[in-house]
């Protein structure tokens, strides 16, 4: 699909790529096929030639979702090298954690998340940001404009890129869950990079000409192979709204925070990355979608399960419906309940593991007589909030300070299937709680996109024999709490 991409944005050079609108409204070309495609170039000479990089080695990339981030990976993909997803929402812990787990020989990085490591700290830190200081992150590059402190550019050298890389092979890194002792990253090859893109070509269908919004990776790729056009969701609500109406895209590719502030819809839409329900799929018809599906998918195998509105509207079983398994996908439940799930774009192993066909999803979930997933809840400890996954073993041991018995992370559930993000702090015997919230603003404030919605101070729950903190009774704790406040 990406070699699809490579030839496709060659062959069509003055075609819009990436979508814009003006402040006078009107639809513009921010990116062009063939620029797009030069940029890519230039990036895999720079990153052969320049920085020396082969077929096995590791690149961080730390880029937003745009052209460049775009160019980035085509220029990995085209030199088989693999890239190792690096998130500056994370936290500087985490990173540095998750940099020696990945050991990349160069970090990407544009200038907004360097800034976010020096000059522009303290701005950073408004927007949820950290990054650890730039020299502990090993060699950098700058992709894009170089602001003052910034690294060196990553310019092309005028040197042919070389032919691209035909074997497989690692593709990319995604972290996950994990201690910053012990992270946990999924490893996807080449090959089930590829299963994806087709799997999701073959759900969407993208038409050549059409436009299409979405800023994933898995949707711009097959989009553009197919000769559409791509816009990026705006990040305010007002603007993306603009978007739609502008635009008129055929498929619409959005998180459920995002739908459920959509005033318009046309096409198709599609949702996913979060609890999807089926008021929320009626709602987007009602808004204009002609047809309104949610996407069952995971990092470790995108994606997995679609349902469209009419089939999630008519199910009156237990739990939520996500649909038959895509083609190629397999699934079935452990014997106490938890949903495993196998197929082409499955990852291949979680870095620093042997590889395993089966994931295990960390929800439970049944198979119907027909053979549609339903799901029953989640297994393990991850919160969902706002699209994003938080793993509550990557921050606890922050909150531990020495005022501090015992802390929890958890999700409280909040409107639409989302959950909020709360943490249960049990002070020590005697000690002072206005001054332990005072202290807890600094490790809270060092957790980036990952910071808390509240912080309650209480005895945290314990179950079983070990005396483990029990974490749905915390979480019932934290309702009742929030409830009472409001």
């Amino acid at each position: 699909m990406l070699d699809q991409l490579a030839r496709t944005l060659r062959r069509h050079p003055e075609r819009p790529a990436i979508l814009g609108t003006t402040r006078h409204g009107t639809v513009r070309a921010r990116t062009r096929c063939g620029e797009l495609a030069d940029l890519a170039d230039g990036y895999a000479a720079a990153l052969h030639h320049r920085y020396g990089l082969r077929a096995g080695d590791t690149l961080g990339v730390a880029v937003r979702p745009g052209p460049r981030a775009l160019a980035v990976m085509l220029a990995a993909h085209r030199l088989g090298v693999r890239a190792a997803v690096l998130d500056p929402g994370a936290g500087p812990e985490v990173l540095l954690a998750r940099l020696a787990l990945a050991r990349p020989e160069l970090v990407l990085a544009d200038a907004a998340a360097q800034a976010v490591a020096g000059w522009g700290r303290p701005l950073a830190r408004r927007a949820d940001l950290a990054l650890p200081p730039l020299e502990a992150l090993g060699p950098v590059a700058t992709v894009g404009p170089r602001h003052p402190g910034c690294a060196p550019a990553l310019r092309g050298t005028g040197a042919v890129p070389p032919p691209g890389y035909e074997g497989d092979g690692d593709a990319v890194i995604v972290f996950t869950s994990g201690t910053t002792s012990a992270p946990r990253a999924v490893v996807h090859t080449r090959a089930g990079v590829a299963a994806g893109m087709r799997a999701v070509t073959a759900l969407v269908e993208p038409r050549e000409g059409s436009a299409v919004l979405g800023g994933t990776f898995f949707v711009l790729v097959p989009s553009l192979a197919a000769g559409a056009a791509v816009a990026l969701p705006a990040r305010s609500a007002r603007l993306m709204n603009r978007q739609i109406a502008l635009l008129k895209p055929a498929e619409t590719y959005l998180t459920p925070p995002q739908l459920r502030q959509a005033d318009r819809l046309t096409g198709r839409v599609w949702t996913g990355s979060a609890p999807v329900s089926a008021e929320l799929l009626a709602r987007a018809k009602t808004l204009g979608a002609r047809e309104a599906w949610g996407v069952y998918a995971l990092t470790e195998l995108f994606p997995a399960a679609a349902v469209e509105a009419a089939d999630k509207a008519a199910f009156t079983g237990e739990g939520d419906l996500l649909g038959h398994p895509l083609p190629g996908v397999e699934a079935r439940t452990t014997p106490d309940g938890e949903l495993l799930l196998t197929g082409p774009s499955a990852r291949d192993r979680y870095l620093g593991e042997q590889p395993d066909p089966w994931i295990r999803t960390g929800d439970r979930g049944t198979l119907t007589a027909d053979g549609r997933i339903v799901l029953a809840g989640r297994c393990k400890d991850m919160v969902l909030r706002q699209a994003e996954n938080i793993y509550p073993g990557l921050y606890e041991p922050a909150l531990h300070l020495p005022g501090v018995e015992l802390a929890v992370l958890v999700g409280v559930p909040a409107e639409g299937g989302d959950e909020r993000l709360v943490a249960l702090v049990q002070p020590r015997p005697g000690a002072d709680r206005r001054r332990l919230r005072a202290e807890l603003q600094a490790p809270l404030a060092r957790m980036g996109s990952a910071r808390p919605d509240a912080l309650l101070f209480d005895r945290v729950p314990l179950a079983g024999r070990s005396r483990k903190p029990d974490r749905a009774a915390a979480s019932r704790l934290c309702a009742r709490q929030l409830g009472a406040v409001k």
